[in-house]
């Protein structure tokens, strides 16, 4: 997989993640497949400021902006508030896909 749409079709077409992506693609594929357990236990796994920056991509889909907000941070990031999970999502993982 080498795009957006690419990712896109294979989540839809599967909801376990091939063990050959990175851990942050793989953490962003369960989320979207509805396993947000599975993916923020992978997270938990991850060091360092890509870990945290899904970690914190999770926490915001949770609805916990306090803890996201804290990932963010360890991440060198900002809470994204002018996008959209949806649109973050994508940002993520167009981000790790290159």
């Amino acid at each position: 997989m080498k795009t957006l749409t690419e990712f896109k079709q294979a989540v839809a077409a599967s909801a376990r993640p091939s063990e050959e992506l990175s851990r942050e693609l793989q953490s962003l594929w369960l989320e979207r497949a509805g396993d947000w357990e599975a993916a923020h236990e992978l997270t938990n796994e991850m060091h360092g400021k890509n870990g945290a920056w899904i970690h914190a991509y999770l926490h915001r889909v949770e609805g916990d902006l306090w803890n996201a907000e804290y990932w963010y941070s360890q991440a060198g990031e900002s809470l994204p508030e002018q996008l959209s999970l949806e649109q973050e999502w994508d940002h993520l993982v167009t981000h790790f896909l290159s």
